[in-house]
């Protein structure tokens, strides 16, 4: 009997070092959607929905008293918040490429408006174990509020990126080794003569004649 105390002991010790592991936020079938879409618009509005799923969820937990609610409360609103931030990402990669948002946004804003008054009625509700879970929640109103900003002005979102991408660069460069910064403006000047020097594509074979009015 002591024996096997002494190893539920060690066993407990030995549990209790090991690192917490990881929980996604994502489900796997949620990941293997989030790769198919491809397109942004698509993407983005592919996240709305597991949000609202996650909202919905979150609902049906808090329409009743239970034991364990606020811990999982917790971790639904914590999903929620890095759902909304992964649309956001999906939207600044889109804007750095040139795409155009407005399909999706069309969608994501109403979306969105809809889920932070969900939030905010969770707030106002006074729920008895609320306290257990305010952080999280008043993070996800936040997060949802400035994604909501950020939907809105896709212009000026735009304009925001690129400042903030240029200045992450010039920070980049200012922190290179002079003979890094050296070896890699040559690259770059490499490059660019390849790139100027390469034929542009033509559907001609060898063999075809000459085009008119043009010497072989």
């Amino acid at each position: 009997m002591k024996m096997r105390m002494r190893l539920l002991v060690a066993y407990l010790m030995f549990a209790a070092l090991l690192p917490a592991q990881k929980r996604d936020f994502l489900s796997a079938e949620e990941i293997d959607q989030v790769r198919a879409a491809q397109e942004p618009n698509v993407r983005v509005q592919l996240y709305l929905k597991f949000a609202q799923s996650r909202m919905a969820q979150l609902q049906q937990l808090l329409s009743k008293e239970r034991s364990g609610r606020s811990a999982l409360a917790h971790d639904l609103l914590e999903d929620y918040t890095k759902i909304i931030e992964a649309l956001d990402t999906v939207g600044d990669d889109a804007l750095r490429r040139k795409v155009d948002l407005s399909p999706g946004m069309l969608i994501v804003i109403p979306g969105e408006r809809a889920l932070l008054s969900q939030l905010q009625k969770i707030e106002d509700s006074d729920l008895s174990d609320m306290a257990r879970y305010e952080f999280v929640l008043k993070d996800a109103i936040d997060v949802t509020k400035d994604s909501i900003e950020l939907s809105g002005d896709l212009s000026g979102r735009a304009v925001e990126i690129s400042a903030k991408d240029q200045k992450d660069e010039e920070k980049r460069k200012e922190g290179l080794m002079p003979e890094d910064a050296k070896r890699e403006a040559a690259d770059k000047a490499k490059q660019t003569q390849e790139k100027q020097a390469k034929k542009p594509p033509t559907l001609r074979r060898p063999t075809d004649p000459p085009a008119q009015g043009k010497s072989k």
